[in-house]
């Protein structure tokens, strides 16, 4: 049997580490991309350890367009056979209203979370066309179906992911190449963390009270997405917290 090959970005941790860990173990030879070397190293060696599937670690950054077309050109056979890409990379930064807004922050989310996501797919989808198969799943938010109050700039990026997944799912319809989003609600990773720059503290409060979702949850959606038959396409799902009904409601025990 052939080894399907997918590349995920922002794998170094969190959701891209559980979807990279998910598809291992069922078989997938893995590029997991980032810009934490050292961290991506030791996720290669845990997969290796555990699913003996082959495993790539590549360090680029989506932002930069230059860097994303360069690795892709780099690519060799059999890793340039990529029939999965999982647009996982992104951020948020500060949380504020929009008057007090910090333009640096806009500009790292914007640059991420969307012409990230654009550059990496630009790149790889005349892959999977030469191919004749892919998948490409995104990772958006539930911040890209509702607003919260200070979300402003994160939300609209995020709700650019959601249209830019359904044009894609519209534009590549006429190739055998499926795109797919998922939507999560809370999920505790280093998302806050990065969020309220490395306040921890103030990071912990976002999920107490509680249970949030875990990367695990993402994944497995994602997973099941990927393993749909070759006639079945999951446009998107969205998965929250029981005690998350909507974006900014959280039904925290006392």
């Amino acid at each position: 049997m052939n080894t399907e090959y997918a590349l995920i970005t922002g794998a170094s941790s969190g959701i891209g580490k559980a979807c990279a860990m998910i598809l291992a173990k069922n078989g997938y030879g893995l590029i997991l991309s980032g810009r934490r070397e050292e961290r991506l190293e030791q996720v290669k060696s845990e997969i290796e350890s555990k699913y003996q599937v082959p495993c790539k670690v590549a360090v680029f950054d989506v932002r930069n367009r230059n860097e994303v077309e360069a690795f892709v050109n780099s690519l060799e056979s059999p890793w340039n056979q990529i029939s999965v890409l999982i647009n996982n990379a992104g951020l948020a930064m500060g949380l504020s209203s929009i008057e007090d807004g910090d333009l640096n922050h806009w500009d790292t989310m914007i640059d991420t979370n969307i012409k990230g996501l654009l550059y990496v797919t630009k790149y790889l989808v005349p892959l999977m066309i030469k191919q004749g198969k892919g998948h490409i799943v995104n990772v958006g938010s539930i911040a890209g179906k509702e607003v919260y109050a200070n979300g402003n700039v994160y939300c609209a990026t995020k709700h650019a992911v959601d249209a830019l997944n359904r044009s894609m799912r519209l534009d590549l319809s006429k190739y055998p190449i499926k795109v797919s989003a998922i939507h999560p609600g809370a999920v505790e990773t280093e998302f806050s963390l990065v969020r309220f720059e490395g306040d921890a503290e103030r990071a912990a409060t976002v999920y107490k009270g509680f249970e949030n979702l875990i990367a695990e949850d993402v994944a497995e959606g994602v997973w099941f997405m990927l393993n749909r038959p070759e006639h079945v396409n999951i446009n998107e799902m969205t998965i929250m917290p029981t005690a998350q009904p909507m974006a900014g409601v959280i039904n925290r025990k006392a």
